[in-house]
Order: C-alpha cells, then sequence, then structure tokens
C-alpha cells in the first residue's frame, strides 16, 4: 500500500508539471512504512526508544523518513515482546527486523565509492576469516623468505621484522581510504534525512544529548531500565553492557595508537613501550576490554530470538566480531610472546588481522555505529523544533 501511495503521489506531482520526484519505496521500505502506520495508530511503545517520539511527527513515511528510522532503531527487541500485533497476528508487525532489513539497505545504499555497495552483502564471517588469515600467512611468508620467521629479536624489538615506515606504508593508506569511504557515506546520509527531520541546524544542546545517548548506548536498556528481550523474553542488560566493553575497549585501543604515534614523531620515543607507558596502559585495558565485549556478543548474537533482527546480516555481524576479537586477542598475545621465538609468527598473525579489520570497516557492521550517531543527532535536533502536526508532544 505504501509503495502504491508513493507511485501516486509521483504521479499527481508529474501530472502537475512538479520536476521533483518522489522516490519510490523498496518493498523493504514500505514494509517500514506499513507499520508505522499501524503502530502511529496505536502508540503503546511510544515510550520505548528514539523511534516512536520520531514516528508521532509524521503522518506518511517518505523514503527519507524510514532511512532516519531505521538508523535511528537500536533492535533492542522490546517493542516485538511487547506488541499486540506481533507474529502471528495478522498484521504481522515486527519494527526491529523491519527496520534490521532497511537499515541494512541503507549501508548498500550510501555506500562510497557507490560501485562497492554490494560488499556489504559479500562481507561474511568466512571472508572476514579467510582475509585475516591470507594477509597473515602473506606476511609469515614473507617473514620466512628473510629467514627471521622464528627467533628472538634484539629487545623484542618488531621493527627489526618490519620497519617503522613501512608498517606506515602499509596501513595508512587503508585506514585513511575507510576514514574518507565512511565520512562520504554518512554525509551522503546525513544530507538525503536533513529535509525530513526539520531542516534545522546543530545546536550545542542537540550535539550534547546526541553525545550522551551514543556513550551510554541510552536506547539499549527497553525503554524501561531492565535491558534487551532474550531469545526466552526476560529481559537483561547483558547486551548493552558487551557492547560498553566493546566500543570502550576499541577506542581505547584507537588512543593507544594515537598516542604512541605522538611518542614516535613528536618526542622520539619509539617502540616497543613498557608497562607503565600510556600507550601500553591503553592498549592492555582496551584489548581486554575487547575481547570481553565481543566474545560476549558472539555468544548473545548466536542466541538471538529469529524475529529480532535479519538473518542475512548475521554472517556479516559475526564477521565484524570476529575480527575485533581477533585483533585484539593476537594484540595482547604479541605483547606476552614479545621476548619468544614466537615473536615473528605472533607479529604477523596480528598485523593481518588488523589489515583485514581496516579493509572491511566501510563496508561491514562497523558502519552501524556511524549512522546510528549520525540519526540520534538528527533527533536530537528535530525534537526541539515545533511539531508540525500537533498530534503529540516528546
Amino acid at each position: 500500500m505504501q509503495q502504491l501511495e508513493s507511485l501516486a503521489r509521483e504521479a499527481v506531482a508529474l501530472a502537475a508539471g512538479s520536476r521533483t520526484v518522489i522516490p519510490i519505496l523498496s518493498a523493504r521500505e514500505a514494509e517500514v512504512g506499513r507499520q508505522m502506520q499501524i503502530c502511529n495508530a496505536c502508540r503503546y511503545c511510544e515510550g520505548f526508544c528514539a523511534v516512536f517520539p520520531a514516528m508521532t511527527r509524521r503522518l506518511e513515511f517518505g523514503k527519507a523518513d524510514i532511512h532516519f528510522l531505521a538508523n535511528l532503531c537500536h533492535n533492542c527487541g522490546a517493542c516485538l515482546h511487547a506488541c499486540q500485533y506481533a507474529p502471528p497476528h495478522e498484521f504481522a508487525v515486527n519494527v526491529p527486523q523491519a527496520m534490521a532489513r532497511v537499515r541494512g539497505q541503507t549501508y548498500v545504499d550510501y555506500a562510497w565509492p557507490p560501485a562497492l555497495g554490494a560488499l556489504y552483502q559479500r562481507n561474511g564471517l568466512t571472508l572476514s576469516l579467510a582475509l585475516a588469515t591470507g594477509l597473515a600467512l602473506f606476511l609469515i611468508l614473507a617473514v620466512a623468505v628473510n629467514g627471521t620467521l622464528w627467533g628472538g629479536q634484539p629487545g623484542g624489538n618488531f621493527y627489526n621484522l618490519f620497519p617503522h615506515n613501512l608498517l606506515v606504508g602499509l596501513f595508512a593508506p587503508v585506514f585513511l581510504f575507510a576514514t574518507l569511504a565512511l565520512a562520504m557515506g554518512v554525509r551522503g546520509f546525513w544530507r538525503d534525512v536533513t529535509p525530513a527531520t526539520s531542516g534545522a541546524s546543530l545546536s550545542g544542546r542537540a550535539a550534547a544529548e546526541a553525545t550522551d545517548a551514543v556513550l551510554r548506548l541510552k536506547y539499549l536498556d527497553g525503554g524501561h531500565g531492565m535491558g534487551c528481550n532474550n531469545d526466552d523474553d526476560a529481559f537483561t542488560l547483558a547486551r548493552r553492557r558487551f557492547h560498553h566493553f566493546t566500543f570502550y575497549g576499541f577506542l581505547l585501543c584507537f588512543a593507544a595508537t594515537s598516542v604512541a604515534t605522538i611518542y614516535h614523531y613528536a618526542f622520539g620515543w619509539t617502540a616497543p613501550y613498557e608497562l607503565p607507558s600510556l600507550p601500553k596502559l591503553l592498549g592492555v585495558v582496551g584489548g581486554v576490554s575487547l575481547m570481553i565485549g565481543t566474545a560476549g556478543l558472539w555468544h548473545l548474537n548466536r542466541r538471538r530470538h529469529p524475529l529480532h533482527g535479519d538473518a542475512v546480516q548475521r554472517p556479516m555481524d559475526l564477521g565484524f566480531i570476529a575480527l575485533l576479537f581477533l585483533t585484539s586477542a593476537s594484540g595482547l598475545a604479541l605483547w606476552l610472546g614479545r621476548g619468544t621465538p614466537a615473536l615473528a609468527v605472533l607479529l604477523c598473525l596480528h598485523l593481518g588481522a588488523v589489515m583485514a579489520l581496516f579493509a572491511t570497516l566501510p563496508y561491514g557492521k562497523f558502519g552501524h555505529g556511524i549512522f546510528r550517531s549520525a540519526a540520534l543527532l538528527r533527533h536530537a535536533i528535530e525534537k526541539r523544533q515545533p511539531n508540525s502536526i500537533g498530534l503529540a508532544a516528546d
């Protein structure tokens, strides 16, 4: 029905001589629009998360509105378990699953360069592990050719195996491309959803509210503070906590690399660093946190209720989780085994995992955090504007 209405509006606009083309909804987008119309009439879940207050500000749902709401959804599952119209009801309202399917489509639609958008559909667990293994084996072969694969290095200095400038030359271009691709993707998303979310400019208060929601993972509390629903319908904060371990562990590891870069170029203090140096403290704490978080998320992902999300995206989710775990585990193993003959092998395994992670960042599950942050920021901006339809207040 939503797609037919979209086609009708476009026909009327063209007949009237309007140059504005109303985008036609895909089947997945039309399904979100259908369910939002039902939810807008019910509103039982209005206080659950940011999606439903944003929904009440709309009488119809165009492509930009649906993309915005889909990325605003945290897929906690609370609304599914509370809904009187959920399957097997004939209305078949399943907001988390419908939103997840559209969310996956937005990653493809906003991928940069556009031709690489199909990589989202192929970036699964097998590909991620194969890429990490292949890169590690390539590095192991390169070291073996030089006859330094097994044996200790003076002071445990891995720069004797791979010079610093060589590592920078290998990793910097991949990391910079990944950053550029993600930035261009979210720029296109922001440009499209801004007119649909009041069009107002960013304010300090909106930025502070969105930052708070991101850092606290506010909308993984189920709307009542008891957390998401498990596969057995029980509430749990485990998903929120493991996300926190993963999120802050990643940030700490990134901070460790950034501080080490400053040490190297600004002060001439070259690696390896020892405890209690700041890079080592940040790296160890971040690595342990990342291992705990990813192990927990792997377990929860394998046990999630089949109606909670899009099963097609599960391989991509698990691939990203596996790469994060391998990166942190191999980094910690490299630190612990730095003074052993296994240094070269451990270094190659770690570099292979890191390179695979960087290469897949723009076209994997990492993008969901970027797009969701942008949606939360647009929501914080929109809710401060007058409600044009006057049906509800935030």
